[in-house]
């Protein structure tokens, strides 16, 4: 393994602040190292050993305790196991058995989800209030307390690992079916290498999940660049604002739903933003319309929807400065070594400007589904990952992502992605967001329904919105259906549960518009 960021980090710059949890608190890059080493001492006094898994299932508010523990299981030599908190029983008893968790690293709300004798060890870490917790037995799984766990041992020690060694397991936030497994390995862990230590003193702010792909990139990213990580525990957009404004930070990462709440709110247009030079939004498809106004307030910083999944790793496509306005609807070009291309039925490349299958590799550098030899040969094609979008790439090699395969719509023979119509209607001033399904239909096949979020205080109707969709889409692909809705069901990563409108289509909802 090559020499570890946060250790170095610490030897250098140790007093300075690395971690801030906005509302809760903070620790300095000696206090997380400490910790870290006094965790992974007592892991391996515990008996998990070299590839034990280890479960983090810890709350968002809680995150210092979350990337002190992530920190400690690589020390000791496991893999790194994240887990949603919002887990009901059945589902973590179904993750734990399928990796084989040997420890599991929670807290006093969560510990009664656990089942009768596993893991075999639960460390349970006081809530982020900092309430005292001691020994405490649940029905079915006894927790040793995080104070009394941990070593009086804080000197830095690795176990020695090689690089293709398994370093996580990520249990995709998958929008449809069980979530799948994906092994993460030591050298296609991080696109950004180890760094000598440097320190700016800036920050990057995020508010992803811990346990969510987005989130788990900057537990390390905002130092190996530097800089501190700001974390918004519960995305907030007024307390947004107020961070920006006072810790002046270069970079934030949002997902589309929050910026559109950040595009609602009045400080929208009057906050001091000026110190933002790198403003990523991912996780899914942006409406270009919000990138564009994005821009218009931070018009010196790099604003652009990038592309990446937990299954691709570190293959990721960016966006020069100035490009995402000039090319409405592109995530950016792919960072070498990583590769793109569009494929048609065939696995054939489509031609510049065609619609295909996306298709992503870094040579060299796969991951796999853990367990599922069948799942990881469907997935990982001759070194290709097999994406299910579709998109298409430019003459210039920027890639466009026009919807996932399984959601285009086919309409009395036509060809209709989602994510066009979704933002034709999302330019209609009363629109906070859409999604756009396809249903059945008894003579066309499927036609299209539209879930419309109407911004606070608007009133638009299916009729208004049909008129303004009408005027920039041709006739059959636009929706005929209309439900306003007060929100869209998503999952952890902000993507939007498709299945889970169409499966309430029956439910209440303002009706067709025909």
């Amino acid at each position: 393994m090559p020499p570890e960021q946060l250790h170095a980090m610490a030897e250098h710059h140790g007093d300075q602040q690395a971690y801030v949890v906005v509302g809760i608190g903070s620790m300095t890059f000696t206090e997380w190292d400490d910790e870290a080493s006094r965790l992974a001492h007592a892991l391996v006094a515990a008996g998990v050993a070299p590839d034990d898994r280890v479960a983090i299932h810890l709350e968002p508010s809680n995150a210092l305790r979350w990337v002190v523990t992530y920190a400690a299981v690589h020390r000791a030599g496991a893999v790194a196991v994240p887990m949603n908190p919002q887990l009901t029983t059945p589902e973590l008893e179904r993750m734990l058995t399928h990796c084989g968790a040997a420890a599991a690293v929670t807290e006093e709300a969560l510990v009664s989800r656990y089942p009768q004798g596993r893991p075999g060890v639960v460390v349970v870490v006081p809530e982020a209030n900092g309430t005292p917790t001691g020994d405490r037995a649940g029905p079915g799984a006894v927790g040793v307390a995080w104070s009394d766990f941990l070593s009086d041992d804080a000197g830095y020690f690795q176990v020695p690992r090689d690089p293709g060694d398994l370093a996580d397991i990520m249990y995709t936030s998958g929008t449809t079916g069980n979530p799948k497994a994906v092994a993460v390995r030591h050298d296609n862990y991080s696109l950004i290498p180890f760094r000598k230590p440097r320190w700016n003193g800036g920050g990057w702010l995020h508010a992803s999940p811990p346990y969510t792909f987005a989130g788990l990139a900057f537990v390390y990213t905002p130092l190996k660049l530097g800089l501190r990580a700001l974390y918004q525990p519960r995305f907030d957009a007024e307390r947004w604002f107020d961070v920006v404004e006072s810790e002046r930070p270069g970079s934030v990462f949002l997902v589309p739903a929050m910026a559109a709440l950040l595009l609602d709110q009045p400080r929208f247009t009057t906050a001091d933003l000026s110190s933002v030079e790198l403003c990523s939004v991912g996780s899914a498809p942006l409406a270009p319309f919000v990138l564009e106004r994005l821009q218009e307030r931070m018009p010196s910083a790099l604003v652009s929807n990038n592309y990446g999944m937990t299954e691709a790793g570190s293959v990721y496509c960016i966006m020069p400065p100035g490009e995402a306005v000039r090319r409405p609807g592109s995530v950016g070009q792919p960072l070498p070594p990583a590769e793109v291309v569009c494929v048609d039925a065939d696995g054939r490349p489509v031609e510049d400007g065609e619609v295909g299958e996306v298709r992503l590799r870094i040579p060299g550098r796969p991951r796999e589904y853990f367990g599922d030899p069948e799942a990881t040969a469907r997935t990982w094609v001759d070194g290709w990952l097999v994406t299910g979008d579709l998109g298409k790439v430019d003459e210039d090699g920027y890639l466009y992502i026009v919807g996932r395969s399984k959601d285009v719509i086919i309409r009395g023979g036509n060809n209709i992605h989602p994510t066009d119509v979704e933002n034709a209607i999302a330019t209609h001033p009363d629109v906070r967001e859409v999604a756009v399904v396809g249903v059945p239909h008894p003579v066309l096949g499927e036609d299209l329904a539209a879930f419309v979020v109407l911004r606070p205080g608007h009133e638009a109707t299916p009729d208004d919105l049909q008129e303004h969709t009408l005027a920039i889409l041709a006739r059959y692909k636009v929706p005929r259906q209309w439900y306003l809705v007060e929100t869209l069901p998503r999952n952890a990563t902000g993507k939007v549960l498709k299945q889970e409108l169409r499966d309430g289509l029956s439910g209440p909802g303002s009706g067709p518009a025909e």
